[in-house]
């Protein structure tokens, strides 16, 4: 049955991080005992899609801990994700981080330490991977693989940019995230958008009814998404890597850049300019075609479409969740086919683009 776009809106997660980030910035939120459980369920269910969170996060988790007198208590861990080993301790709003704070037994302890002391009472197969801390409007990260590293900090504003970042309390393996087909409509949904504004852009100084410019918009259209799928899955092995390269450009600056930057691609390391630009040189070889030099004609970007690659098409959305499949299968049923007919829709699939 053919699914029309007015059958599911699905949102992108950076749009229901704003919607949690809506909530929990009310003046009469963030209490520490009242509303700690229920702010991690939000976000786990809201922005994450654990619908089973009830039994997803366990809180008031027991420990008994020896204290600095000897002394063996029973603490209570504010929450634990057993599925990736993630340890939360949530003070209220208002609350230092940094600062220390006396423990029952008067040590002065910060939330970190505080955590960090019922982590090293839990059994082996406990230990937490991850420490979260935070007092509602702030959330530190502290990776236990890197124990000696400052931790992570994400304002809650500042979480629809950043929600990735917490990705690791989903155990991709029991949990899906967002469904399937909701992913797939929604990335269709995306390049559809894309493709719509990039024909502007084209058509503002060219003919849309040329197959050369058809066949440069569909072989743009896919080197696009191509590196925001790779940006999502580090295939790169550096995460944002074009995100980033994007952040750094003005709108004018971009049509420019990314010929070099396809140029790059699809040179070998051992045949690049030994003073290229560092930013430049960061990226790898990628074989397989998928940046052969095709004579495309680039547009000249706009500040819409520099915002709708970015916002929503790069921080709002998560693209590893496509596998390469359906990767493929996003392109044949979201362009137009009478213009994939006569201007050669151009593909390689993540399978045989080879990164070097």
């Amino acid at each position: 049955m053919k699914r029309g776009v007015e059958a599911t809106e699905a949102k992108t997660r950076q749009q229901l991080a704003k919607e949690f980030v809506d909530t929990w910035t009310q003046p009469d939120k963030g209490k520490e005992d009242a509303d700690r459980q229920t702010f991690w369920n939000d976000l786990l269910h809201r922005v994450y899609g654990i619908v089973n969170y009830y039994d997803y996060v366990t809180y008031e988790k027991d420990v008994r801990v020896k204290d600095s007198m000897g002394k063996i208590t029973t603490k209570r861990i504010d929450g634990y994700i057993p599925s990736t080993r993630t340890m939360i301790e949530q003070k209220g709003r208002g609350r230092a981080l940094d600062k220390p704070e006396p423990q029952s037994d008067g040590v002065m302890l910060t939330p970190y330490e505080q955590a960090k002391r019922y982590a090293n009472f839990l059994p082996n197969s406990e230990q937490p991977r991850w420490i979260i801390v935070s007092n509602f409007d702030q959330i530190d990260i502290h990776d236990m693989d890197h124990p000696l590293d400052e931790p992570k900090t994400i304002m809650l504003t500042e979480l629809p940019k950043h929600f990735k970042d917490l990705e690791f309390m989903v155990d991709i393996h029991k949990q899906q995230i967002i469904n399937e087909e909701q992913v797939s409509f929604k990335a269709g949904e995306l390049v559809a958008k894309i493709y719509n504004e990039l024909a502007k852009a084209y058509a503002e100084h060219a003919d849309l009814s040329d197959t050369h410019i058809q066949r440069s918009l569909n072989v743009l259209i896919v080197r696009l998404v191509f590196l925001l799928y790779v940006d999502d899955t580090q295939l790169f092995g550096n995460e944002d890597m074009f995100q980033a390269f994007l952040e750094r450009r003005e709108p004018r600056d971009i049509r420019r850049d990314l010929i070099s930057l396809f140029e790059v691609l699809n040179t070998p390391l051992n045949e690049r300019d030994p003073f290229m630009d560092e930013e430049f040189a960061a990226f790898p070889y990628v074989n397989g075609g998928m940046f052969a030099n095709e004579d495309i004609v680039v547009p000249q970007f706009t500040q819409e479409l520099r915002d709708l690659i970015l916002d929503d098409a790069s921080r709002g959305f998560n693209w590893s969740g496509i596998s390469p499949t359906i990767f493929g299968a996003v392109f044949e049923s979201t362009l137009n086919p009478e213009t994939r007919r006569s201007g050669g829709m151009h593909y390689t699939s993540v399978e045989n683009a080879h990164v070097r």
